[in-house]
This record gives structure tokens, C-alpha cells and sequence, in this order.
């Protein structure tokens, strides 16, 4: 079993974007069951995104970065109302899944 983490920087202004709404969702049965949720903090990360941090289970998990309202609210333009990161677990290391936003692009990788 597994837990995953994830931060976000704004890199069209070099800053943590904190305020993002967060949502993992694991696949099954033909479609995705929410496992948790959470809002990143002032310095992008989110520290409880799975309730008391529980363990997760092999499987494919998405990833959904609600990033409109933080741009609206930052007064940028926004491209993307929302980005989503499908990835697989595969053993019982821990997940780290970064985003780097701006609001014609982002990327992301699997961190550490």
C-alpha cells in the first residue's frame, strides 16, 4: 500500500498556488470512486489529501487539480479549468505527483 502527496507551483509568477481543490479518484467497476479530497495550502501542498492518510491499494488513481478559481481569483487568464493526472500504483512506495501551472501550460512528473 501506498500514500500520495502533491504540491503545485505557479511558475508564470514563481509562487506556491494555494486555494486549489483537489480530488483523487481511483479507477474500478467502469468508472472512478472518489477517495479523497483536499485544498493546497499557502505553500501549494496538500498535507491530508486521503482522510487520516490512510494507505492506498494498487490500482490506476486520477489526479484532478480544480486550478479556474485560482486563476480567477490571481486575475489570470486560465486555459485549463481543470487538470487531471492518471497514474498507476504499482507497489507500496510513496506517490509524489507535482504540478508545475501556468495558465497556457502545465507539466507534470513523478517527485520524491
Amino acid at each position: 500500500m501506498s500514500t500520495v502527496t502533491t504540491h503545485i507551483l505557479d511558475t508564470s509568477i514563481g509562487r506556491p498556488a494555494s486555494g486549489v481543490t483537489l480530488i483523487l479518484a481511483k479507477a474500478g467497476g467502469g468508472g472512478w470512486r472518489t477517495v479523497g479530497r483536499g485544498t493546497t495550502d499557502i505553500d501549494g501542498r496538500c498535507k491530508a489529501l486521503v482522510k487520516g492518510n490512510a494507505k492506498l491499494r494498487k490500482g490506476v488513481y486520477r489526479l484532478t487539480f480544480g486550478v479556474a478559481a485560482y486563476f480567477k481569483r490571481t486575475r489570470q487568464p486560465a486555459f485549463y479549468p481543470s487538470i487531471s493526472v492518471v497514474f498507476q500504483i504499482r507497489d507500496s512506495r510513496h506517490h509524489h505527483v507535482p504540478l508545475l501551472l501556468a495558465p497556457y501550460g502545465y507539466s507534470t512528473y513523478r517527485g520524491s
